[in-house]
This record gives structure tokens, sequence and C-alpha cells, in this order.
């Protein structure tokens, strides 16, 4: 029997921990909108770097962020808690790009090891925290985490705007990494003012420790067979969740050169920056998160809500659909005309409608699986994936004119070649995925 209970509203909680995540995703996403384009730039101050030392840089960074979760999550779980983890996380991720802000490249690595740091000590515990809202059982968990989501796209799209401007003269590189910083230092001090307010002692005591006075034995107890069988549901499902993301990270490289270089940005005579078009992703978020949060709850409600493993492939298909459109604007640009901006805007809401079938829905499986005294722990785990799909994006972003110039392999030809490898990948896991769903649901116990 379940005590969740029985109301649809979310507890006030939730919405600080939108408003800090809010915040990091504001200073993640608005320094990773420029940072290729920085590192490539030679006529504004960049560093003027090919496209493939330029993605090689940028894959280290976006993948090793994912990795440090894993050792974030184990100390927090074993000694200092979620909470204080959370602000040394926001206070190095602050210093981070600080740094950046600063000219010079030894700065500038200082700045992105900081950064890699903090993430490491901030990533898989805010989440965590969010999970330790709810019960066992707690229908609204989903629901929640979508609005979660919601923030971090709120946060995305602002510090994609802001930080964008870098892109533009007048601003500069070292103004967009600066005001990264400034956002994430916002979203320390907003939580160290209302934590005690709406989260009260949450993530204060390590749960192994909580595990350990629960059975009052000094250790936590020996797992059983059902949550064994749990994390070996939660590993199988980041083997597909890599091939969600190995696609969908070409947003921040291949297809951000793409927009920058090889589509037509011109509106009522006023270019848009290439940063800008990475926004519409979280304005779709903004946009749809709500009524996907929604219709989790009424399908739950009604008993016919998907399967976790089912929400994951549903994903997949719609990301490798988005690429098919990319496909198509990629044969357009590869004949000598520029590409509108419409096959990258609607390859950006399928990409997004496929990502709230999957990111939103994974955080929320891994605090429903993963035992008590190694939920952070398994949370920076599921994010490891993320390090692995980052590597294998950057590695075949930096790749992209090879396979352009048919050194690889010969298709379609030109860039559309690269794009078709997603639609692939993508179709391919989502199939692989239907079929085994029933199994992972089974080892799921109850809670896929």
């Amino acid at each position: 029997m379940s005590d969740a209970p029985k109301t649809e509203k979310q507890p006030p909680g939730l919405y600080l921990l939108f408003g800090v995540e809010m915040w990091e995703r504001f200073s993640y996403y608005g320094m990773r909108a420029i940072l290729i384009l920085f590192l490539v730039d030679s006529t504004m101050g960049g560093w003027g770097l090919s496209k493939e030392d330029a993605s090689n840089i940028y894959k280290w960074y976006t993948s090793l962020v994912y990795l440090t979760p894993v050792i974030g999550g184990y100390l927090a779980d074993r000694w200092i808690g979620t909470h204080r983890s959370l602000v040394a996380g926001a206070i190095i991720i602050s210093l981070g790009h600080f740094c950046l802000a600063l000219p010079g490249r030894s700065t500038f690595f200082l700045g992105l090891a900081l950064v890699i740091v903090g993430t490491g000590f901030f990533k898989s515990n805010v989440s965590t925290m969010v999970g330790q809202l709810y019960q066992p059982g707690d229908a609204r968990r989903d629901a929640g985490f979508t609005i979660f989501y919601i923030g971090i796209n709120l946060g995305a799209t602002l510090g994609q705007f802001i930080c964008g401007l870098g892109e533009k003269p007048q601003f500069g590189w070292h103004f967009g990494f600066g005001a990264a910083g400034v956002g994430m230092a916002l979203g320390l001090i907003m939580y160290l003012a209302l934590k005690k307010r709406y989260l009260g002692d949450l993530g204060e005591v390590p749960l192994a420790k909580q595990v350990a006075a629960a059975n009052k034995s000094g250790l936590p107890s020996k797992l059983t067979r059902q949550e064994r069988d749990r994390i070996i549901a939660i590993f199988l499902m980041v083997t597909f969740d890599i091939a969600f993301w190995l696609a969908f990270e070409q947003a921040g490289s291949s297809m951000n050169l793409f927009a920058f270089e090889r589509t037509d940005r011109h509106v009522f005579g006023f270019e848009i920056p290439a940063s800008w078009l990475q926004s519409i992703n979280p304005i779709c978020i903004l946009i749809f998160g709500g009524l996907f949060a929604r219709m989790w709850v009424g399908l739950a409600r009604r008993g016919r809500e998907p399967s976790t493993p089912v929400k994951f492939a549903l994903g997949l298909f719609l990301l490798g659909a988005g690429f098919v459109v990319l496909v198509i604007g990629a044969r357009i640009a590869d004949s000598g005309v520029k590409a509108g901006m419409f096959w990258l805007m609607a390859a950006y809401v399928l990409h997004t409608w496929g990502e709230l079938a999957i990111s939103p829905v994974g955080l929320s499986m891994v605090t429903k699986l993963a035992p008590l005294q190694f939920a952070s722990l398994l949370m920076g785990a599921y994010f490891c994936g993320h390090f692995i799909s980052h590597q294998i994006a950057g590695a075949l972003a930096a790749a992209v004119e090879r396979i352009e110039k048919g050194s690889l392999f010969h298709l379609l030809g030109g860039q559309a070649d690269f794009f078709l490898i997603f639609v692939v990948t993508s179709w391919v896991a989502g199939i692989l995925l239907l079929a085994v769903a029933k199994r992972i649901s089974k080892l799921m116990h109850g809670r896929g």
C-alpha cells in the first residue's frame, strides 16, 4: 500500500529547487552556447581553432561535467549530504565562470576545470533532493520532475539569450562567460535565503546515515533482490539514454556550426546570433513541458501511463525524426544555398518532444529505483552515461568535415550524410528498446 498523497498539488520545495536549478542551467547552457563559437572565431578575439580541435575541447568539457557527479554523489551519500554538496558546487561553478570571463588561456582552462568540479558536487544532488520530496509510489513524481525540467530549460533559454550576446562585437565573448557566473551566484543566494523555509532539514543528513539509523545497525542494510534488479534496470536504461544524448548533443557543436555557417539567419535586416537558435529547444520545453506533465498524471490516473522504457523509445523515435528534417536542410545547404531557419527550428521542436519523453522521466526513474543509501551515487552513475554520450557526440562532430567529403562513407553526400547517422542510431535504439521493454519493466518491480 502506497502512502502517497491523493492530491495532485506539488510540494512547495519543488519550486525552490526549480529556481536553483534554473540559475545553474542558465550558467551552463549560456556558456555552452558560445563555447565552440569562441574557439573557432578568429576575428573577434577568439582562438581561431579548427573545427576538429574546437570540437575536441568542447567534447571533453561537456562530457566531464557528467562524469564528476559520480564522485559528488558518492561524497554526498556517505559524508556531506546533498545540501552541503549543492552549496559547495554552486560556489565552485561561480568561480569557474568568473575565471572564464578573464582573458588568457590559463584562466580559460582553470575556469573549465572549476565548472567541471563544481558540477560534480551540484548536478546529481539537486536532482536527488527533488526525488526526496516524494514518498514511494507517489504518482506526482514524473510530473514533478517534468516541472523541475521546465526550470532547467527556463534557465537555458535566458542563458542562451543573455550569454549569447557575447557573439556580438559590442559585448564580446568574455561578457557571455561572466554573465554565466552571475547567474550561478544568484541561484546560490536564493537557495541559501529560502532553504530552511521551503526544504527544512532536507539533504542535511547523508542518505547512508539515514538508512543506518532506520535499521539501528550502524551500517547500511544489504541490498534485497528487488533492489539489485532495479539497479540493473537503471544501467540497462542508461545504455539507451546514451543513444539519445550522443545525437541530441549535436546541438551545441555540429548543429551550432551549421547555424553559424550554413543557415540564413537574417530577419528584417537583422542577423540573429547562431547561439540564439539553440534557445528554441528550451523555449519549446517551456511551452510543452506542462502539457507533458499533465499528460503523464492524467494517463496514470486512468491506468494507461506508458512504462518508462516505452517513454524512452518514443523519445528516440522523435529524435530520429528531427534528424530526418536536418538531412533535408543539409541537402539544401550542400547545393550551395544557405538553408532557411525552418529546418533547424523544426528539428529542435521534434528533439524537444523526444527530450520530454526521456530526460525528466529518466531523472524520476533513478529516484524511484535507486536504494535510498545509494540515491545520489546512482544519480551520478546515470549522468555518467552522459559522459559517454558526449564523448561519442564530440568525436563524431570532430569528424564532420571528413564525413562531408566522403572520406569515411558516401550515401547522400555532404553534411546530409552526417545527420543521417543520427537518424539510424536513434531509430535502431528505439526499436531495440521496444523489443526488450517488458523485460526491463519486470526488473523495475512495479516502479517503472
